[in-house]
């Protein structure tokens, strides 16, 4: 899948993200964007998926059909687990994610009775639930210790297989973890 991103500016106040950004980027498998904290990567993900207006420019080839997977888990506190996840999925569904996620045994707690751990993966879990062309995620394995990130990467490389996956972080690991194809926002405007 290829997406054209034409003279794309993005600006916060004085504060200049991108400028002119222009580039087609083939996505396929998974694919890493690194860069330090700050340096634009939640803006690049969520300019392209028309989640952020540019204040110039525009993104064409994007899908209608996306997964966005945010930094806030945005789980809905008065369903359980298995109902956030069943919103996108449907009941089966659901309950298999969750089992591949190791939250077999938390179907029916909510959100609050959750470790910070367990929520994110519920929110990872729905992610994975949701059936759509392409698969955005924003610092997927934010506080999960590296075991439970371990046990999870192979079902982001499975995942990868049928359809192309965006994974926006700062650790490198992760992304060699996933022999994905890595792409490195730097500078102010950031540069890729």
């Amino acid at each position: 899948m290829q997406v054209t991103f034409q003279d794309v500016t993005v600006r916060y106040g004085e504060k200049t993200v991108l400028e002119n950004f222009s580039r087609t980027l083939d996505f396929s498998g998974v694919t890493a964007l690194l860069g330090a904290s700050g340096v634009g990567k939640t803006t690049f993900l969520r300019v392209l998926c028309g989640l952020e207006r540019p204040a110039s420019g525009r993104v064409v080839g994007f899908p209608a059909r996306y997964t966005c997977l945010f930094q806030e888990d945005r789980l809905l506190p008065w369903l359980s687990a298995r109902q956030n996840v069943a919103i996108v999925s449907g009941a089966q569904k659901a309950r298999e994610t969750l089992e591949k996620v190791g939250l077999g045994a938390e179907l029916d707690a909510k959100p609050a009775a959750l470790s910070g751990g367990m929520r994110r993966r519920v929110a990872l879990a729905r992610a994975l639930a949701h059936d759509s062309a392409f698969l955005l995620l924003d610092e997927p394995f934010r506080g999960l210790d590296k075991a439970c990130r371990d046990a999870l990467l192979p079902l982001l490389a499975q995942e990868a297989q049928r359809r192309p996956v965006l994974l926006v972080t700062h650790d490198p690991a992760e992304a060699e973890q996933l022999r994905a194809k890595t792409w490195t926002l730097h500078g102010s405007p950031a540069e890729l």
